[in-house]
Parts: C-alpha cells; structure tokens; sequence
C-alpha cells in the first residue's frame, strides 16, 4: 500500500480510477499525451519545496543554488532542442506564456492580429471572453471557405491595413502545415513582431516534421506537455535582442516564484525530445494521423480540409448527421476519448460544435501504429454511423478495452517512454 493510499485514501481511490481509465481507453484529444515515469518523477520531486523568485545567479531567495542549476539545465536544453538564442523555461502554462509575450512586446489597447478562435484560432489568440482580447485590440484572421486553409492574402491585407503590434501565428485545431516564413514576410512588411504559438506541434517541430518557426519569429510560445510529452506547463523562445523584455514579461510581469518541480520536469522531457528515438516518435505520429485520416474519408466522413499534414485531425460531423457533441459522448461511451470543437464558418454554438477533434500524439506514445489506426478508425466509424445504438458502444467499448490493455502506457504501465520505431 503506498504513502498515499494509507494517508489519503479517499484522493487515492480517485487517482486509481483514472489509472484505469487511461490504461483502458484510446486517448485520442490531440492536446493530450503521456508523460514518462522519469517525468513523473521529477514532477514530484522535492523541488515542490523551493521557492525561487527571480532567475539563475538573480535570485529574491536564499537556498538557490541547486535551483539555478536546475533552471540553466533545463534553458540550455530548450535553447538545443529548438535552436533558440534565448530560452524561458519558468510560465506554468501556455496561456501565461502568451500573456507574457503580449505584456513584454505591447501595451494595453495595441493592436495585435491572430487566428479566429471559431477557425481553429486559441482564446489567448483575442477571443473577447479572454484577457488578450479584453486588454488588447486583436484583429482576427480566416481560413478561405473553400480550402479550408489559412487565407495567406488577408493575412496580408489585414497586417497592411491595421498595422498590428505582433501577429500570432498558430492554432489548436488546424491540420495543416502553418507557413511560418510566409507569415514572417508579412510581419516584416508591415512592421510587426511576429509571434508563433506552437503549443501543437512543438514535438513535431523538435522532431523535424514540421517547419520550425525559431529561425523567423521574433518570439515562440509553446506547453510543454503536448505533442513534447513533458510535464504540464510552457515555455517561451525569443532572439537573443528580446531577451531582457520576454524575461521581464514572466518576471516579475506575469509571474512570481516558479515552479521549479515543472522546470525539474521541463529538463527532463527536453532531455528526452533530443534523442534519436523522439525523431521517430514524431515522424509516427504524422504518419498514424494520415492514415487515420485516409479511412475514415474512405468511410465517406469529411475532413476539414480534407486531411492533414499533422498530428490533428478535424471532423466534419453534418457528414454524419450529428453534432460534435454527440460524436464526443458516443465515442466516450465507447472508450475513444475525444473533443467536440468549432469547424471553420460552423452555424452551431461553441457548446454543441459540428466538428470533432481527434489526434495520435497519445496512441503513439503507446506504440501504436498504422494497422493500429486502421482498426482504431473502424471503431469510430462504427460508432459515428450509429451514435443512438447502445449496442454498438457497449461492444466497442469492450473490444477497445481489450485492445488497450495490451499497449503499454508510458508512465504508468511501463517504466520507459514507449518511442515508436520508424
């Protein structure tokens, strides 16, 4: 009986059922991943303790000096991981490391231009629920209704014409490659700092599988527990000329004592991400999506933007004759888990969607790959084509069960991060 179990059964119980619950089921939420048990661990290391204000030789604390160790460790091995001049390891997550930028580069009331929420955009990219759309004046950008793909030319038009501070560049919910030296371009043109937020594809980056935006931007936000497969947190990159601003922007601008178990888990999972084995895990990843992707079009399901290039797949379900919201509680019925989400110009509400997200980050770390996608696709198929037949999902659900359990779960059921093998 461990530690937890005899103090707190109660939290214990809880924590064991989510065990099984992520041992049992396909992960399929394309935000989501597994960290490693050497992840773990560092996450409940004693570094819960420590309070550190400040950064590395510039502490407000005394009792530093494994800590700063620890932080340069895990900035030198960001900085290697991406080719970054500057690296800041201390935002707990993307968001802040989003609002630091904005507090680092612009002023309240600037302008600042990034992707429509609706559209595959993120709430700190200007959703005027959110801080970044309250605090600053954000212009949003489109996808074409045809291509479903970023319309590059009113990106150009817009930048032309509102003169933003920053445009942000990136998404959560868009399957194509993002052109980040085409946006670069605009940005230069109409003198703007471009920011990249690829809180998505960081691990795809790191792996070589998607265009790095580190060479061209002025600033790259990302979380670390994505696609990388670290703790939950972020981390920001910058020019070595923006240094000193994107610093003050965390600290003391945004955040106070960092988290220094996450930064300990940081090192780790950056540690990770530059071993060969990563390249392969990331290269699989894009290559289990394409055929995902490939079958369920195959079943007459559309795609947005008819495919992917990514790790992300996005699903038209009017395809169907549901909504996202039923095909998200359908396939959680039946074990897959998912996210409902806003397809581009969707006329249903933000709550109900008419799109349904789906991504192989997970199921890869688990080791699986392109015959297993092919059976993982007939699952949902089955389930989307007759989301009402409570039959169906119970008999899916236990052959997904059945299936789950024979693919090691990193962390949790196996000591090693699972890397696929190209």
């Amino acid at each position: 009986m461990s530690i937890l179990h005899r103090a707190d059964p109660e939290v214990a119980a809880i924590i064991d059922d989510e065990r099984t619950r992520q041992i049992e089921s396909l992960e399929m939420i394309a935000s989501e991943n597994y960290a490693s048990a050497a992840v773990l661990e560092a996450t409940g290391s004693v570094f819960t303790n420590k309070y550190a204000e400040g950064y590395p030789g510039k502490r407000y604390y005394a009792g530093n000096q494994h800590s700063d160790r620890l932080e340069q460790l895990a900035i030198d091995r960001a900085k290697q991981l991406f080719g970054a001049e500057h690296a800041n390891v201390q935002p707990t997550s993307g968001a802040e490391a989003n609002m630091a930028a904005y507090l680092a580069f612009a002023n309240p009331g600037d302008t600042i231009m990034g992707m429509e929420l609706s559209q595959g955009g993120h709430l700190t990219h200007g959703s005027p629920v959110n801080f970044s759309g309250r605090l600053y004046r954000f212009v949003p950008y489109t996808v074409d209704r045809e291509t479903e793909t970023i319309d590059m030319a009113e990106v150009r038009r817009l930048a032309l014409e509102h003169r933003p501070r920053i445009i942000v560049s990136g998404a959560t919910a868009y399957p194509r490659t993002i052109d980040f030296a085409a946006f670069a371009e605009i940005a230069r043109e109409a003198g703007a700092l471009l920011m990249a937020d690829i809180s998505h594809i960081a691990g795809l980056v790191a792996g070589g599988v998607h265009p790095s935006p580190v060479p061209c931007a002025d600033i790259v936000t990302t979380t670390t527990h994505k696609t990388l497969r670290g703790p939950r947190g972020a981390l920001a990159l910058c020019k070595a000329e923006h240094a000193e601003a994107l610093d003050r922007g965390v600290f003391p601008g945004t955040q106070g004592g960092p988290h220094l178990h996450s930064i300990a888990a940081k090192a780790v999972a950056f540690g990770e991400a530059l071993r060969p084995e990563f390249k392969a895990y990331a290269a699989q990843v894009v290559r289990n999506a394409a055929v995902l992707a490939e079958e369920l079009m195959r079943a007459g399901i559309r795609l947005v933007s008819g495919g992917t290039d990514n790790h992300l797949i996005l699903v038209d379900c009017n395809s169907v004759g549901i909504s996202g919201l039923k095909a998200q509680n359908a396939l959680q019925g039946a074990g897959i888990i998912t996210n409902r989400n806003t397809i581009p110009y969707d006329q249903r509400s933000a709550y109900v969607t008419s799109g349904l997200r789906l991504g192989t980050p997970a199921l890869t770390s688990r080791g699986m790959k392109e015959d297993e996608m092919r059976r993982v696709a007939a699952w949902i198929i089955r389930v989307l084509k007759d989301p009402d037949g409570e039959g169906v999902r119970d008999a899916v659900r236990a052959e997904v069960a059945e299936f789950a359990r024979a693919y090691p779960v990193p962390g949790i059921t196996d000591a090693e991060p699972v890397a696929a093998t190209a």
